[in-house]
């Protein structure tokens, strides 16, 4: 499958201007879905850049390592409202939690103390813990949404603090040998993209040193390809179990703090970013080192993603976020959405089966639908889903009522009367407003 010309000659001016506009010397950018690169759009000539083409990826790398934090917290490892101090012991801003530190609203700076760090060859974790001080935190917890390196770090360490595993052991294990993602790679693999600043007066290309960042790993080390990342967005599309279960990846695809709060077009869930264009939201990871840009974001309902990599600090005149957002919205804009093809139900059978059908509440009416093993219920301007834990009782997992119980009420002689949704008593009389 690959995207309708007119749709692909358009992501390829994006690219192409990109690139030059940006002074780059070399860009990709590719739309893909369910782990396939339907176009892929290479401009430059240092270096030729094609999908398996490693570019460091920045803090895309957060992602990753999120992803490990809640798989550590699904098995029981730690919770994420646990303080920092109970897992590093001794740290002196160890009042902030795990989820403040995903979030980036733990108050806590920037960056750790020393040289800037993606300059810099990294120290060890025993280090990054030595230099903390309460001068590290800038403010209050969730007071507002301040980005913070430093928290991955953090992240990082407790990660290896709790398993007795190395970060880089605990990513192959637990994320990349899973997902098959051969090309992400800690250090550079060839064939790598060398990545340069440009100066600004003369278009010169000054390479940058690829440095270790040691315990700052966790927060921006890792390279990769289009065709890994393609993989990366699948799963943030369409989760695989084996890593982590949808709900928790909709737990951390879900607002902490919006970090916009004029024009509420960003915001941030855990250890992933949201953007907004227009009546779209995508969620996905910007991503910057010296002589590197990147940026991933995917629209799951449609399991679309643009992946975007340059090989320069900072693109002049432009931003690789709006680069890859515009041709993401262009292949959405471009694209038709197939529908999936509809099968006839299975007929609702037991409890569900005296369900299915209209209700009232105040003159308002509603409908039930079985769906599969669960039941949907629309009505004016919303929806729920519920799904059976005992006799006459459901919860409700998805839409309005989401967490909500749905009681059914029965006469003397056991027949279905009412439904009590948290107190709103549904009947099948529409004349019953009581």
């Amino acid at each position: 499958m690959s995207l309708l010309p007119e749709t692909a000659r358009r992501v390829d001016e994006i690219a192409a201007r990109a690139q030059s506009e940006g002074r780059t010397p070399s860009l990709a950018l590719a739309i893909v879905r369910d782990r396939a690169v339907l176009h892929f759009a290479g401009v430059g000539e240092h270096p030729v850049p094609d999908a398996k083409t490693q570019y460091r990826i920045g803090s895309i790398t957060k992602t990753l390592t999120a992803t490990m934090a809640m798989q550590l917290r699904d098995e029981g490892f730690f919770a994420l409202d646990d303080l920092l101090y109970r897992h590093l012991p001794g740290t002196p801003i160890g009042g902030v939690t795990l989820r403040q530190l995903l979030g980036h609203v733990s108050g806590l700076q920037r960056e750790p103390d020393g040289p800037w760090w993606e300059r810099a060859t990294g120290g060890d974790v025993d280090k990054l813990l030595a230099d903390l001080g309460y001068d590290k935190l800038s403010g209050p917890p969730f007071r507002r949404y301040r980005y913070s390196n430093l928290a991955y770090g953090l992240l990082g360490a407790v990660l290896e603090k709790v398993t007795g595993e190395s970060w880089t052991a605990l990513l192959g294990k637990r994320v990349l040998d899973p997902l098959g993602m051969k090309r992400t790679t800690y250090h550079p693999m060839e064939p790598f993209a060398r990545g340069y600043v440009v100066h600004a007066l003369d278009g010169s290309l000054h390479e940058e040193p690829r440095l270790d960042a040691g315990a700052m790993a966790p927060a921006g080390q890792l390279w990769s390809t289009v065709t890994d990342m393609a993989k990366w967005a699948a799963f943030l599309t369409d989760p695989a179990p084996t890593v982590l279960p949808r709900e928790t990846v909709d737990e951390m695809c879900a607002p902490v703090v919006i970090s916009d709060l004029e024009s509420w077009t960003g915001g941030y869930g855990l250890g992933l970013q949201l953007f907004r264009v227009g009546e779209r939201v995508f969620v996905g990871h910007g991503g910057s080192m010296p002589g590197y840009v990147a940026h991933l974001a995917v629209h799951r309902r449609t399991r679309l993603g643009v992946i975007a990599v340059a090989n320069s600090y900072g693109l002049m005149n432009t931003h690789i976020r709006d680069v890859a957002l515009m041709a993401l919205n262009t292949a959405l804009d471009g694209e038709p959405e197939t529908p999936r093809s509809w099968q006839p139900p299975a007929p609702p059978a037991g409890e569900a089966a005296k369900l299915v059908g209209r209700w009232w509440w105040m003159g308002r009416e509603h409908e039930i639908h079985a769906t599969g093993d669960a039941l949907k219920m629309t009505g004016p301007s919303h929806w729920s889903r519920f799904t059976r834990e005992a006799p006459d009782r459901w919860r409700g997992v998805a839409g309005e009522n989401e967490g909500e119980v749905l009681h059914v009420l029965r006469d003397a002689d056991g027949a279905v009367t009412k439904i009590d949704i948290a107190t709103f008593v549904f009947s099948r009389n529409p004349f019953d407003l009581a």
